[in-house]
């Protein structure tokens, strides 16, 4: 097990890069790591008991010129799905109506066998439903790929883990009324009216299935899984005028956090396929296959650059040849 925790460090190390500068992975050399060894321990509970998993992914822009998902986050969401139903994880993949089209795209340009999608609107409904079906009766994981998720209220800031007391003073001052409990995009603009509350399914799935293991995947702050992170801390390293209101207060078991989404979930693949003694099922994702499906999702979802507002195959900024360099370390890593 130990040489392959140092491996997996070693694939941790090559997405917790920000050369945008724009993410939380830009703050750690002056403010210290976030959730480490989450990747090592959330790779390890896929490796020893997945079975079936869902996948829920889609962050849709409202404003932009084209209102579209972002290509950070289904690309990602795919690959996790497609290397686990390489070695026989069941995934389905979850996302709203505005997303839909993207994931959709995203499915079909990584010629995904067997992993359906759902497209849900009424999240608690669609669990209920879900777990009792034959594939939701094994369900043994929730992961959230660049999914938003609501902010914090004086409640769940008071329910963290952190030392010393909740900072409420503090929040009441920087947090307006109506920007609490509510989805923001990095720039602070409330996205409820165009998200479906997935969040709800890892809030009320754990509690239904006590059970249920869950894993968040972000790089910004606002998206499911860093309700892990102290608000405090999270607000400081977000920056500017509104970052107070963004930090998302939902918490999973393990939370994944990157340059980029889409390799926060590249690297969980990696590192569950490493424990499981499976790297050769990765060997289909080579360069080639990222290039197709980001052209794929921008041409048929469409999909745009979450940061340019762009319809272009770049994710969060970074041209592909730089995009692309994470994933390529990490096949080096693996020897493939």
């Amino acid at each position: 097990m130990a040489p392959s925790i140092a491996l997996i460090d070693q694939i941790e190390a090559l997405v917790r890069r920000d050369p945008a500068g724009r993410g939380l992975i830009s703050t750690e050399p002056q403010l210290g790591p976030l959730c480490s060894g989450h990747l090592a321990q959330a790779a390890d509970s896929l490796a020893s008991t997945a079975r079936t998993v869902a996948i829920v992914t889609g962050f849709f822009v409202p404003d932009a010129d084209l209102p579209s998902a972002e290509t950070d986050g289904p690309p990602g969401a795919v690959v996790l799905a497609a290397a686990l139903e390489a070695v026989g994880v069941r995934c389905t993949l979850v996302t709203d109506l505005p997303c839909a089209s993207a994931v959709q795209a995203a499915a079909r340009a990584a010629a995904i066998p067997l992993a359906p999608i759902e497209i849900c609107t009424q999240p608690t409904e669609w669990f209920d439903d879900f777990v009792n079906s034959d594939r939701g009766s094994q369900l043994t994981h929730l992961i959230a790929v660049e999914r938003v998720g609501p902010s914090h209220d004086e409640q769940s800031l008071a329910r963290q883990s952190r030392n010393g007391p909740a900072p409420l003073a503090e929040f009441r001052a920087a947090v307006p009324v109506e920007h609490r409990d509510r989805c923001h995009n990095v720039r602070g603009k409330l996205l409820d009216d165009s998200t479906a509350r997935l969040h709800l399914l890892y809030e009320d799935g754990p509690r239904k299935r006590p059970d249920l293991k869950t894993i968040g995947i972000g790089d910004g702050g606002n998206e499911i899984g860093m309700g892990c992170v102290p608000w405090e801390d999270l607000a400081r390293r977000i920056g500017g005028d509104t970052s107070a209101w963004i930090p998302c207060r939902i918490a999973t078991d393990w939370n994944v956090i990157a340059g980029t989404s889409n390799w926060g979930a590249f690297a969980l693949a990696a590192a569950t396929l490493l424990l499981m003694n499976r790297v050769e099922a990765l060997a289909p994702f080579d360069e080639d296959f990222h290039r197709r499906v980001l052209e794929q999702i921008v041409a048929e979802g469409p999909a745009i650059d979450g940061m340019t507002r762009r319809r272009e195959p770049t994710v969060d900024g970074l041209p592909f040849a730089t995009y692309i360099q994470s994933w390529l370390g990490i096949r080096r890593l693996l020897g493939l």
